[in-house]
């Protein structure tokens, strides 16, 4: 890739990640809180799960006993992220929301470390704004599952053994993205870059997408769709 390429990413995702800030001076620090986050199960056997986070660290895992575990590790008082959930028969709705990011940087630490359940059927949302987000959600039990990515760097592991179909979607902003494809189930991707790039390896070039020599073959198929923003995604099957 040209020099000046990367020279432009380099430019805009400072640029993006100094403007996500809003603010010149930094926030106000404080001791840094360690929260414990428990969200029960019950009967559930679907749930929406939706986690925006406009700045900071964020890893999400399988492998939770109940609907979602973790905690939230932060050192600025007024960051504490709302935590809602509601229940309809067997239908889990959570949304867990940074409250503000403005002025990210200096000593602020702000940390999401989250788990959920393999179990339940998952439509899964996904705000990464500045900062970094580990994805490992390919034990999880996914239905849709949908990222939209900032000035941060994203790296989504999908890497399993999912029992049944679903969709990925990807939306770019100016940041990286890395995704790693699950063996043994067919796969079918598009690809659709700005003015960023779209890396692609271990599938097939088919016309105007990608898929893997298991597509329409197999028992489980996985359909991702990537729009490419104006940074890097790498697709590796």
């Amino acid at each position: 890739m040209p020099k000046t390429r990367h020279s432009i990413y380099a430019c805009l995702g400072l640029s993006a990640i100094m403007l996500a800030g809003c603010e010149f001076d930094h926030p106000q620090t404080g001791p840094l809180r360690d929260d414990p986050v428990s969200i029960d199960l019950g009967n559930a056997e679907r749930a929406n799960v939706e986690l925006d986070m406009g700045a900071g660290e964020m890893t999400l895992n399988s492998g939770a006993q109940k609907l979602l575990e973790g905690t939230f590790e932060y050192n600025v008082p007024e960051w504490k992220p709302t935590v809602r959930n509601s229940t309809s028969d067997s239908h889990v709705t959570v949304t867990i929301q940074q409250p503000s990011h403005r002025g990210f940087g200096g000593n602020a630490h702000y940390r999401w470390d989250l788990k959920l359940n393999n179990s339940v059927l998952l439509d899964l949302a996904l705000h990464c704004g500045a900062g970094q987000a580990q994805l490992n959600l390919g034990d999880l039990k996914l239905r849709d599952l949908n990222v939209q990515m900032g000035a941060g760097e994203v790296r989504l592991d999908l890497r399993g053994k999912p029992s049944r179909d679903y969709d990925v979607n990807i939306s770019g902003g100016v940041g990286q993205a890395t995704i790693n494809l699950p063996e043994g189930v067919g796969v079918y991707a598009e690809a659709h870059g700005g003015i960023g790039s779209v890396n692609v390896t271990g599938l097939e070039k088919r016309g105007d997408h990608w898929e893997n020599t298991l597509y329409d073959n197999s028992k489980v198929n996985l359909r991702l769709k990537v729009q490419g923003g104006i940074g890097e995604i790498r697709i590796i099957g």
